[in-house]
């Protein structure tokens, strides 16, 4: 594999695994950089990390970020690091570096943008993730996701991931944290990048090491997700819905007026008649919005289309 690859570990607080993590990884892809994106660690994170790529002589260095979370860990990365392909995953020793070739290969080959570990088929993850509110929030997500782009998806927030150098170009990262693999599985499927799944094998974290996942934090993010998908990539969808939320409440409330109007040729419920008056107008205006942020969005889309035929040609 001639590509120049650089292996990228976002790393908070993992004295007690990113020595582990990062022997496997250069074990099983010899010929890989592999860079440590130290977020803030208040632990021997940073000193571990450098004396393991000092002493094995693995290429590569600890690269701190100060800006808290995930996603800015990331992003850093990506604007630092110069390679053909950028392998993502987590320095908590949960993702294994004898699944790095199957993920290597299709991005490898230039048949496709994105390879995500999928650790769902026969990883058994359900079973060594003990967190199962996390387990609902994926599976909901991901099923709001499928129905959305009609895809087949089976794990929308695995950390474990190989991307080209296309795709990271092409990617602007809008988030801070943890949602960055959601965000990322959206901007492929909203821009028409190829991707897909490769099962892979899944290890709860060991004894002592701590998930920095907090699950009602997380849970607000899994709704807030939900409620940026709708809004951004299916603008007409959820202005279309809020329409009808209000036109049937404005239906509701203005019978009575209506009615009154009917028999007595006056309308003795005016508040009544102006509420219902009020949800009609709103009904109107979401639908408008909804229309005009859909036509946006195709137009940016065609704009993308045409960049990424550009940089191709």
């Amino acid at each position: 594999m001639n590509n120049k690859i650089a292996i990228i570990l976002p790393a908070y607080n993992e004295e007690l695994t990113i020595e582990k993590v990062i022997l496997d990884f250069h074990q099983h892809c010899p010929e890989a950089s592999i860079y440590v994106m130290d977020n803030n660690s208040s632990d021997n994170t940073n000193k571990i990390a450098s004396s393991v790529l000092k002493e094995k002589n693995i290429y590569g260095k600890v690269i701190f970020i100060k800006r808290q979370g995930k996603a800015n860990a990331m992003s850093a990365a990506f604007k630092k690091i110069d390679a053909d392909i950028y392998v993502m995953a987590d320095a908590d020793n949960t993702y294994l570096g004898e699944d790095l070739n199957k993920l290597l290969t299709p991005v490898a080959s230039n048949e496709y943008d994105l390879a995500v570990g999928n650790r769902f088929t026969g990883s058994g993850y359900e079973l060594e993730n003990k967190r199962r509110f996390h387990n609902f929030g994926n599976n909901l997500v991901r099923k709001i996701i499928n129905s959305l782009f009609n895809s087949d998806l089976k794990d929308i927030m695995s950390g474990y991931r190989v991307l080209s150098k296309n795709f990271i170009k092409n990617y602007p990262i809008m988030c801070e944290g943890f949602e960055i693999e959601t965000e990322m599985t959206l901007h492929c499927l909203d821009k028409r990048f190829n991707i897909i799944e490769i099962p892979i094998t899944y290890k709860d974290r060991m004894e002592g090491s701590f998930s920095k996942l907090n699950t009602f934090k997380d849970g607000f993010r899994v709704l807030k997700t939900i409620f940026n998908i709708f809004k951004d990539y299916r603008p007409l969808l959820f202005f279309s819905t809020l329409s009808v939320i209000f036109f049937i409440v404005g239906v509701l409330l203005g019978i009575d007026p209506v009615m009154e109007f009917i028999e007595y040729r006056y309308v003795y419920k005016v508040p009544t008649a102006i509420l219902a008056t009020g949800m009609m107008i709103f009904s109107l205006l979401f639908f408008a919005i909804g229309l005009i942020l859909d036509t946006i969005s195709r137009y940016e889309k065609f704009n993308f289309e045409l960049r990424k035929n550009n940089e191709g040609s």
